[in-house]
């Protein structure tokens, strides 16, 4: 495996810009978790599924990973799933995490939820891309945990989360490592800058809610809290950088109204022309982060379309 550079020691500067970036951020990602119980109430099928709780060991300590399953049946695919949070929220029991992972085992994909370290004061890249590497590699050496094969191993993630695991896809091409069976990409955020918005996107962000909205300004924050300056231009900080030509399978999906529907927009087309099996789909009437809301329509719309696509590889 090839050895990522340390991460930065930040600056007074940057540790400045990641107090006012939390600040802001926090406003429209609140730490929020569920129960099951809770998402039983809202979907009774869910009962099925078993869970359970592992420290994987990692580079800088122990990753909280959590195994989910029907315990009636045997799982058809085994999917690692990565949350979102701006690199600097989000635990096992936030609902893109829980939630996510529980509707998609309950369809019969055995699944493990990874969390990983937060951007926050001294944490940067590479940090937390090592603390997801670390899980995938534990989860593909012990896949019959989840009752599965590696050859029938998903990885995927949603938004910073889509961002880890795309970056860990190239760490394992370029390491000459087993990639996933397929990737999946939830309204990610994958360039330094964002691509210029494509002519829907502009339209439909007229009457998008401030607290849905990333200005260029909070993505510019996002990225320099995460990766900063020196890592603008690599490409397992900022996956749509660089070859795509060896990627697996990928699915991409977005929200209809959503700034960084830029960055995936553009990166599912540089993985068409690189040769790349892609699948392309936004979810109508969404704004970022709609697997994080259980029970809606659209968290709902989007768990059929993720399970659709493993089930077709």
């Amino acid at each position: 495996m090839s050895v990522l550079p340390p991460p930065l020691r930040p600056t007074v500067a940057n540790q400045v810009l990641a107090r006012m970036l939390l600040r802001t951020a926090a406003r429209f990602m609140p730490e929020e978790s569920t129960t099951s119980a809770e998402l039983i109430a809202l979907e009774p099928e869910l009962g099925a599924v078993v869970t359970e709780d592992v420290a994987v060991p990692g580079p800088r300590g122990p990753i909280p990973v959590r195994l989910y399953r029907r315990d009636d049946a045997e799982p058809r695919a085994g999917f690692v799933w990565v949350h979102g949070g701006a690199w600097m929220f989000g635990t096992l029991d936030s609902p893109e995490a829980h939630a996510v992972a529980m509707s998609i085992a309950a369809r019969g994909i055995a699944v493990a939820s990874v969390d990983y370290r937060k951007a926050r004061g001294r944490t940067c890249f590479p940090v937390l891309s090592d603390d997801v590497l670390a899980a995938w590699q534990w989860v593909h050496a012990h896949v019959d945990r989840l009752g599965t094969t590696q050859e029938t191993l998903h990885l995927g993630g949603a938004s910073a989360g889509a961002n880890l695991a795309t970056g860990v896809v190239r760490r394992l091409i370029a390491a000459g490592e087993q990639a996933p069976a397929t990737l999946v990409a939830a309204y990610p955020l994958l360039h330094f800058v964002l691509p210029p918005l494509p002519e829907d996107l502009v339209a439909a962000l007229e009457s998008t809610p401030p607290p849905f909205r990333f200005t260029p300004r909070m993505v510019s924050l996002l990225n320099l809290n995460w990766a900063g300056v020196r890592y603008h231009e690599d490409p397992v900080a900022f996956p749509a950088l660089g070859p795509l030509d060896r990627m697996p399978p990928t699915f991409v999906m977005d929200a209809e109204s959503d700034e960084l529907r830029a960055s995936s927009a553009a990166f599912a087309v540089a993985l068409q022309a690189a040769g790349v099996e892609t699948g392309y789909e936004t979810v109508p009437d969404t704004f970022h982060g709609y697997l994080a809301q259980p029970g809606t329509p659209a968290a709902q719309d989007g768990i059929r379309r993720i399970v659709h696509w493993i089930d077709q590889h």
